[in-house]
């Protein structure tokens, strides 16, 4: 029996390493996050020390620890007081010229709003710093990787902050992004094969939230759905907490039902799906509801076949248009054109909170007249949107339903977390970065 301060993706996990293992083999560590309680006098750093584990990392967001741990550490650590929480520290990938037009995007430039001044910070594969388009973007940059650098081998990152912010000096103006003015900080919290673990995307939340971002975006996910729990949930609903808009990728993993993976399940954070330009909900675009029953994604967005920023020199594929940009699909290239768009929304009204900015979104949003866990409250327009940002008149929504409680391990009831259908076109990431 485990106990109730180990979540259930830990306990999946667990299970299998027991059912596996050899009686003779050494015993297998298993990358976790741990919680303490926000109340204790204990630093992270002593805390980490005392556990007599090496932290690899330590966020201040929740607060906690990631570190490697056999099974018999980890039911110690169960039993440690000042621990609130244990998780698996889950795997995570990477996931317009008619786009932005589609959402009106350009109907709020004409009205003198480009997304001058709002801060909005990128986890993802890093940035081509150099690209035309964005090298008079990016005011600040750093690795979670390991790489030592932002540079971005992949590309995917590249193609979602051009999306977002994209001066399209490359191609005179034609393929620029729906907030060309707004100011870009670059995380690279994914390697150069587009893979990274939720503790690296925290510690760049972390970052974000220190660089005082206005808006996170989050092209990247898990492949299990989920009901919000998860570390790396709790720790963007905590950014949210903070004032910071946080934007996040649903995933590829449609059109089954149940298909939005972590991030995208957290309660606090924008979930967006993918639409094509002809407004439909993209077959791929995964769905909700979540494991906790709650209707995601939130709205959908233009997410086949967008043209885009093209890094120099990376590994990533898509439909190459020329040297400076290329064509991809997926949720990981709708998030951005809302994150831009909420770029736009707060630099008209920047007292906006991040529910109000939700609100906002969905409640002026096209209706496209399918499940509401396909497109939520349908398609961004992304200039009424604006129209009532920049009014004041946001209704503050109530507060998310709180996470149901726990089951017992075991018992009826308790969470089932299915994988995803894999082996298919439109798995998360459609592109598969590699």
């Amino acid at each position: 029996m485990f106990s109730p301060k180990i979540h259930p993706n830990l306990r999946e996990v667990l299970s299998l390493a027991q059912a596996q293992a050899e009686p003779a083999a050494e015993p297998q560590k298993i990358p976790i996050i741990i919680r303490y309680n926000p109340r204790t006098a204990l630093t992270l750093a002593t805390a980490a020390a005392e556990t007599g584990l090496e932290a690899r990392r330590t966020i201040q967001l929740l607060p906690c620890i990631a570190t490697d741990a056999t099974s018999e550490a980890i039911d110690r650590l169960a039993d440690d007081p000042e621990v609130e929480r244990i998780w698996y520290d889950m795997p995570v990938h990477a996931l317009l010229d008619v786009s932005v037009p589609h959402i009106r995007a350009n109907a709020v430039w004409a009205e003198g709003d480009e997304g001058a001044g709002v801060r909005v910070a990128i986890l993802d594969t890093g940035c081509d710093m150099e690209h035309p388009d964005l090298k008079d973007r990016v005011r600040k940059n750093a690795d979670f990787s390991g790489k030592g650098t932002a540079q971005d081998g992949n590309g995917h990152g590249t193609h979602v902050a051009s999306i977002i912010a994209g001066s399209g000096a490359a191609s005179n103006g034609k393929y620029r992004g729906v907030a060309p003015k707004a100011d870009l900080f670059i995380a690279k919290v994914l390697d150069d094969q587009g893979r990274g673990r939720m503790s690296d995307v925290m510690a760049g939340l972390d970052w974000a939230v220190a660089q005082q971002a206005q808006v996170v975006n989050l092209s990247l996910g898990s492949d299990m759905n989920c009901d919000g729990t998860d570390a790396l949930s709790e720790a963007c609903d905590a950014a949210a907490g903070k004032g910071v808009v946080v934007v996040v990728a649903a995933g590829n993993s449609g059109p089954m039902p149940r298909t939005v993976g972590a991030p995208g399940c957290a309660r606090e954070v924008i979930t967006i799906g993918a639409s094509t330009d002809d407004d439909q909900v993209a077959s791929f675009s995964s769905r909700g509801p979540t494991s906790d029953g709650r209707v995601k994604p939130d709205v959908v967005l233009p997410g086949v076949n967008i043209i885009a920023a093209r890094a120099k020199g990376a590994s990533l594929g898509g439909g190459q248009i020329d040297a400076y940009y290329t064509s991809l699909s997926g949720t990981s290239m709708a998030t951005p054109h809302a994150s831009g768009v909420v770029a736009l929304l707060l630099a008209a009204n920047p007292s906006l909170t991040p529910r109000q900015v939700k609100e906002a979104l969905k409640s002026t949003a096209i209706d496209l007249i399918e499940n509401m866990n396909s497109q939520g409250a349908g398609r961004v327009d992304a200039y009424a949107a604006w129209e009532m940002a920049k009014s004041g008149d946001v209704s503050e929504p109530e507060p998310p339903p709180e996470p149901p409680p726990e089951p017992p391990p075991g018992a009826p009831g308790a969470p089932h977390r299915p994988r995803p259908p894999t082996g298919r076109p439109g798995r998360w990431p459609t592109h598969r970065p590699a």
